[in-house]
């Protein structure tokens, strides 16, 4: 914990050239979410405090806090390891063409349709079975008139 709290308080970059791209991105997601809780936080404090200013100013607080906390997070030596692996991963992958893409989700699209078709016909010979056999009574046979 405290190496972790000594590197929270550094302004340097760890392995700056590396790993940008992924960086980046985990950066922006988090500062996504950091705003999105602070409009929240404004828009719950809103009604309870004085005025807007005060809202404005806690939100704007936990806001520059948490961006903080994330750009030190993502330049955490042992996370940012992890995040230059992930990079070097994802640079290792073949990625499909658009044709081979289309192609492939028709596929998955029709076989999810036909088993879905397959389970439903299923489920209809059984309960056709089971009413015959008087386990289970259709909705005719339990309503009275």
């Amino acid at each position: 914990m405290g190496d972790f709290i000594q590197q929270l308080f550094q302004f340097g970059v760890y392995k700056g050239s590396q790993g940008k791209m992924t960086r980046q991105t985990t950066f922006a997601v988090l500062a996504i979410a950091l705003f999105l809780g602070a409009c929240r936080l404004f828009m719950t404090l809103k009604p309870r405090l004085d005025g807007p200013r005060t809202g404005y100013l806690i939100a704007g607080l936990v806001l520059a806090g948490g961006l903080w906390l994330a750009y030190r997070i993502v330049n955490y030596p042992a996370f940012a390891d992890f995040l230059i692996a992930v990079e070097a991963e994802m640079n290792k992958v073949s990625w499909p063409t658009k044709d081979v893409l289309i192609r492939s989700s028709l596929v998955v699209i029709f076989v999810i349709l036909a088993m879905a078709a397959m389970l439903f016909m299923f489920d209809l010979i059984w309960k056709t079975v089971f009413t015959w056999l008087g386990v289970v009574k259709t909705f005719a046979d339990t309503a009275t008139p």
